[in-house]
């Protein structure tokens, strides 16, 4: 307990939650303290640091949101193993206990909606030498196509390895540990994820039928935030596309502040929406990453992002000292599939596809009884008595659902109405009939007729 005490003394910079949450960071990555060690508690720290019991506890709070420790009551605050895997929330979402008939758990597109390769392909035998380290990191080319229809105008484009990469290079280049960052809530599983794995304080805002709750909102930005996260169009789980009022209204909320807004649109190409961006009012505030994956193919790997030229220097000399650039290979595969006549009719068919899915499964659940929000996307946010009791009916029918805890900041109300599962109605094919009546059964598992009206 003194070794452990002294170790902290040494390293204590600062005499804040977070001076102290760095302090045993800096223990662990030392080898001072190692997976199974017991922090000394809190009213010890306390008094030996010369801190309030109050600062101690949000330190030890700051340390189990990123992952560091796991506080168990009077039992004591445990130190973790740093080298385990991590993406707790992203395995829970893909979890799967059997094999599916209809797996509807998994967030991606139906493959058979994705524009075909074989002409792009083709074109490639007389596309330009990718043999050099020296040429540009994003295609001219491309580019200049992306410039036509985004949605606000950007001096800075980059190329990534997908919407996850570039979410990975903002997080690790402008968050710090115990920054605030606000998030949808519910969100993207993998987010939430890279975001606790730097130990930023996770503040969940709800949504409506417009985007973020604007109350929600205003209440978490009464303290400091670095940052806010959104999807602008079909959010993933709910499908909410956030309109023209509700964004001008954030945008007003954020505004004489320096908060980043990072826009992930996943949904480019086969929303119906026209695209809304806060890039519009705080272009100096916004980052805005345009995906691929859903539209053209997850294995192109790429993504499109816009950012603050001061953010996109900083995004460019990280990439420098990792992969470098998104293969240029393959962006001219994209270029190839976004000026292709063929390709952008395969996509828009898809579009019409996935909206005629979604309509009819949702306009059958409603018939039903079981009401879902949103308006657009390949998901569709399901309300459940039961979360597990829904999971396992819909498995013992040979399909696959995601339950909602992953995908929340905050737990089900237990034996309320608020549970959920997401559905990739997107890849649903066949009799949509049945599988409304397969989902409206499990929104009642586990409760009384009626629950999940």
């Amino acid at each position: 307990m003194t070794a452990v005490l002294s170790a902290l003394e040494q390293r204590l910079d600062h005499p804040t939650a977070k001076g102290l949450a760095h302090a045993v960071s800096a223990a662990i990555r030392d080898g001072e303290l190692v997976a199974g060690d017991r922090l000394p508690p809190i009213r010890t720290v306390a008094a030996q640091l010369a801190l309030s019991p109050t600062t101690v506890s949000a330190a030890w709070a700051l340390l189990a949101r990123s992952g560091a420790v796991h506080a168990d009551g009077r039992r004591g605050t445990t130190i973790l193993d740093q080298g385990g895997a991590t993406g707790g929330r992203y395995r829970q979402a893909l979890r799967h206990e059997a094999a599916f008939t209809l797996d509807l758990s998994t967030g991606v597109p139906d493959p058979a909606l994705l524009p075909s390769l074989g002409a792009v392909l083709a074109q490639l035998t007389s596309a330009p030498t990718t043999g050099s380290y020296l040429d540009d990191p994003v295609l001219p080319a491309l580019a200049d196509t992306l410039r036509e229809d985004w949605p606000y105008a950007a001096a800075n484009l980059a190329v990534v390895d997908g919407a996850m990469d570039a979410m990975d290079l903002i997080v690790r280049t402008t968050l710090r540990f115990g920054d605030r960052v606000v998030v949808e809530d519910p969100g993207f599983p993998p987010l939430v994820d890279l975001l606790e794995s730097v130990g930023v304080q996770l503040v969940g805002v709800p949504l409506d039928d417009e985007g973020l709750e604007l109350s929600a909102l205003e209440d978490a930005l009464r303290e400091p935030v670095a940052a806010v996260f959104l999807q602008p169009r079909a959010q993933n789980p709910v499908g909410v596309t956030i309109t023209t009022a509700r964004a001008e209204a954030i945008a007003a909320l954020l505004d004489g502040t320096d908060t980043l807004v990072v826009e992930d649109d996943s949904a480019a190409g086969l929303s119906a929406e026209a695209l809304v961006s806060l890039g519009r009012w705080r272009p100096e505030h916004t980052a805005y990453i345009r995906s691929f994956s859903k539209s053209h193919g997850p294995d192109l790997r790429l993504a499109a992002l816009s950012a603050p030229a001061a953010l996109h220097r900083a995004l460019t000399a990280r990439r420098e000292l990792g992969q470098g650039w998104s293969s240029r290979l393959l962006q001219q595969v994209l270029l190839g599939l976004l000026t292709s006549e063929t390709a952008r009719t395969e996509v828009a068919r898809a579009s019409v596809t996935y909206a005629a899915r979604r309509a009819h499964v949702v306009d059958a659940l409603a018939a039903r009884g079981v009401v879902v929000p949103g308006t657009e996307g390949i998901n569709i946010w399901v309300p459940v008595h039961d979360e597990t009791a829904a999971v396992v009916r819909l498995a013992s029918r040979g399909i696959g659902v995601a339950a909602g805890a992953p995908f929340r900041l905050g737990a089900a109300e237990v034996g309320g109405t608020d549970g959920h599962v997401r559905v990739t109605v997107g890849a649903a094919t066949g009799d949509l009939d049945a599988v409304a009546d397969a989902l409206a059964d499990a929104a009642l598992a586990g409760g009384r007729q009626g629950r999940a009206r």
